[in-house]
């Protein structure tokens, strides 16, 4: 991948994409009194992690309806991200990238899914520094994307997932090659 421009700031207000895909806009406007209620059922679980990735389907499936509800009723009690994330990640099949799905379906204002396009070409220009193939992300990882989506969302002006979006949509026309590298 070659830089298409001079900074990250430039990528973004030159890109900038506040349109969400017609779906992914149901899907979220489906789960939106979630945050009111405080809590997410097994049903609306499901349709998160299958949004995000359907090949742990059948570790989603072992999770109970309790589980689920003690699970994010804790999650929607705390304000700190940590324990948030670590909270998600005991549901199985819930990963890092699959809790941040979760909380982005949920709060696209504040949040953006972690994701390998999206990681890459912040990389590529010098925002994030460990990590250069966007894979096996820890929380340290996650918190400094989602301090990165959230600086640049409040300076133009728009959400955290339109941040991610733009970005990640710029690394689909600029990949070569093989997205795993």
């Amino acid at each position: 991948m070659k830089k298409a421009y001079s900074t990250i700031d430039e990528l973004i207000q030159r890109n900038l994409d506040t349109t969400e895909n017609a779906a992914t806009e149901a899907l979220i406007g489906k789960l939106k009194e979630i945050g009111k209620r405080g809590y997410f059922t097994k049903d609306e679980f499901l349709l998160i992690g299958m949004w995000k990735s359907p090949r742990p389907k059948q570790q989603y499936l072992k999770n109970t309806e309790k589980q689920i509800l003690d699970i994010s009723k804790k999650v929607f009690a705390t304000k700190f991200e940590k324990r948030k994330i670590e909270l998600l990640t005991k549901l199985k099949g819930v990963s890092i990238p699959t809790a941040s799905a979760i909380l982005t379906l949920i709060e696209p204002e504040n949040y953006g899914v972690i994701d390998i396009r999206v990681w890459q070409v912040l990389y590529l220009y010098g925002a994030v520094t460990t990590k250069p193939t966007g894979t096996n992300f820890d929380f340290t990882n996650w918190y400094t994307y989602l301090m990165k989506l959230r600086y640049f969302a409040q300076k133009m002006k728009v959400s955290a997932r339109d941040i991610e979006r733009t970005i990640f949509l710029h690394h689909k026309k600029i990949q070569e090659g093989n997205l795993y590298i």
